[in-house]
């Protein structure tokens, strides 16, 4: 069981790779504020080797979803997803009361009308790209998740949060409706029934009622979920890189169809970690009483 922490990881690791805005307009009167990029992605070393964080920063906003942010996260989890190294993804924020509030409504006033489909697309594409991640990914909700901020959380694995965190897919309030998967993956989350009483409603709950309907699989009792979502990295570290992405695959595929299918899809995961150097190393390492030194191979 997760215990309380009270570190702070914010700031942790050596290389730190920032994605800069896709825009070329920025003018020399800019607040400095303002040319900070709107997400960050860094990787951490030594213990925390094989972690890695996608920070959204957009305070003026509350990381409302821009087009240079989207843009931003899509090149990320492109480069992630052949990156050998990474083991673990935490997504988080870096602005206070705020994981993510959906789109940027600001910006989308000023967009053409024929632009908006293609927008939502790509928001689903990102969320599609994140829930195909081969490694864990991890959504540390601090504040407000709302509309495509809460579809980008139910896109990773394992969702944390504060109790004090709110959550909705709002989307009915504005006249429309989910689009970047928030219908499809709260109603598997959630349950059907539930699901409609969410998206109908636009109603907004708390982490306590979150993890009680199974939205989030934990609620913690803190001023921030992040250092509950690196104790969880840190434990999913420790065991074998190829067994995490073969177990992926087969909850992910296996959970789609029925129980016979399932069984089929999980004997054939299975059958891939046999011949693994990891396998051996791990018992190796049983029979000499020592913590295994795994190497994804």
């Amino acid at each position: 069981m997760l215990g309380k922490v009270s570190l702070n990881y914010g700031r942790l690791g050596i290389a730190s790779i920032r994605i800069a805005r896709y825009n070329s307009t920025t003018s020399a009167t800019t607040p400095i504020d303002a040319e900070k990029p709107p997400l960050v992605v860094e990787r951490l070393s030594k213990k925390h080797e094989g972690i890695v964080q996608i920070r959204m920063n957009r305070p003026q906003t509350k990381n409302a979803i821009s087009k240079a942010m989207l843009e931003s996260f899509c090149k990320a989890l492109e480069e992630l997803k052949f990156d050998k190294s990474a083991r673990v993804l935490i997504i988080r924020s870096d602005v206070p009361g705020a994981f993510c509030t959906g789109a940027d409504l600001k910006e989308r006033r000023t967009m053409p009308a024929e632009d908006v489909p293609k927008f939502v697309d790509r928001i689903r594409q990102l969320t599609s790209n994140l829930a195909s991640l081969p490694i864990p990914v991890i959504a540390a909700i601090d504040g407000y998740a709302l509309g495509g901020g809460l579809e980008i959380a139910l896109a990773c694995d394992i969702l944390i949060s504060t109790k004090e965190a709110k959550m909705g897919l709002t989307e009915t309030k504005l006249a429309i409706i989910p689009g970047a998967g928030g219908t499809q993956r709260l109603t598997r989350a959630v349950g059907v029934s539930k699901a409609k009483e969410l998206i109908f409603t636009a109603k907004m709950i708390d982490g306590i009622e979150a993890e009680r309907i199974g939205l989030v699989s934990r609620a913690v009792d803190d001023k921030s979920a992040v250092p509950y979502a690196f104790e969880m990295a840190e434990q999913i570290l420790k065991t074998g890189p190829v067994a995490i992405k073969l177990a992926k695959t087969a909850v992910n595929v296996g959970s789609q169809t029925d129980l016979a299918n399932g069984l089929i899809v999980e004997q054939q995961c299975y059958a891939q970690v046999i011949p693994t150097q990891d396998r051996l190393e791990a018992l190796k390492a049983f029979g000499e009483k020592r913590a295994p030194v795994f190497k994804g191979e």
